[in-house]
């Protein structure tokens, strides 16, 4: 790792990454072309075995801003999210996907916003898509631009808006990071971690497309169900169970226990959380199934292990 700076940045941001040499050189150039300059950059290396190495550490040779850090094993995609933040000395935290590329006023435009208003916990621009060439895919629309004075509102907003969570790429107060639970390592978790965010504060959209975010990479694409994703976040536990969905879902509900309010407003957060069940509760009854097949699925190989033991068939 580099040395740090001797006055502690402004802005940090940070860059999780594994085996992200296919464009994380047009990511690091893209956040170091900023118009705002007093800015750290963190790269957090999950343990890459490809060029990422190599390429952090040039980086942080040719530019005192940069820090490399690299982990001894690969902790999972939250654990490392999480790191890179812990790892931050900025008074805004902005976390930068390895594929992802931003406009060169990206970081002032959204810090302009954060510095006239204390109410607001996150700045995020708009967002378009774009493919693994780089060429245009859409604009997308995030529809979270969410200023209501109540936190149950602005919750359920949250609520019936989040689709993909391209806001968690925005700018974002790090006392409110500090306040929050940190990423789990289950898929969908910074979906929590939003809406702990909303409740503290309030979410501004800016109008520009200043963000870029590349679908090819994503890995609801690669892995379809939250389940084939837990390779993603514990790869040393491949193979078990998990219950991802119901982590979710109790994630949300430690988000609003959290968060201090009266009593009367933290009734209505929870009262909100119906929405969620509504959209999501399909998938609380799929972890449910997932677990019946698993323990089938264990009970077959155990009888069947028993019996080569015993020179019998199962």
């Amino acid at each position: 790792m580099t040395p740090l700076m001797d006055k502690p940045p402004r802005v940090s941001i940070g860059v999780p990454v594994y085996n992200g040499q296919q464009f994380l050189t047009e990511t690091l150039d893209c956040l170091l072309a900023q118009t705002y300059h007093n800015l750290e950059l963190i790269v957090c290396d999950n343990c890459s075995t490809d060029r990422t190495q190599e390429i952090g550490l040039a980086y942080a040779e040719k530019d005192s801003r940069v820090r490399y850090y690299r982990n001894s094993a690969n902790v999972g995609v939250d654990r490392n999210f999480n790191l890179a933040f812990s790892l931050a000395r900025g008074e805004y935290f902005k976390w930068a996907s390895a594929d992802e590329v931003c406009a060169p006023n990206l970081i002032e435009r959204c810090s302009q916003v954060l510095d006239a208003r204390p109410e607001v916990v996150l700045c995020y621009p708009k967002t378009r898509l774009i493919g693994e060439s780089g060429a245009f895919v859409n604009d997308y629309e995030d529809m979270l631009d969410i200023q209501a004075e109540s936190p149950n509102k602005r919750l359920a907003l949250l609520f019936w808006n989040l689709r993909m969570c391209n806001a968690s790429f925005g700018l974002i107060r790090s006392s409110a990071i500090k306040q929050s639970r940190p990423f789990g390592s289950f898929s969908n978790s910074d979906l929590p971690f939003l809406a702990e965010l909303i409740l503290r504060g309030s979410f501004v959209e800016l109008p520009e497309r200043l963000f870029s975010r590349r679908i090819s990479s994503m890995s609801a694409l690669i892995y379809p169900s939250v389940h084939d994703r837990m390779v993603l976040f514990e790869p040393g536990r491949v193979g078990q169970l998990f219950f991802p969905s119901w982590k979710l879902f109790a994630y949300h509900v430690s988000a609003i226990h959290r968060v201090p309010m009266n009593w009367v407003e933290r009734l209505k957060c929870y009262a909100r959380l119906q929405i969620l069940l509504k959209k999501r509760g399909e998938e609380l009854m799929q972890d449910l199934k997932f677990a019946s097949r698993y323990g089938l699925s264990s009970g077959a190989n155990r009888r069947n292990r028993e019996a080569r033991k015993v020179g019998t068939k199962p």
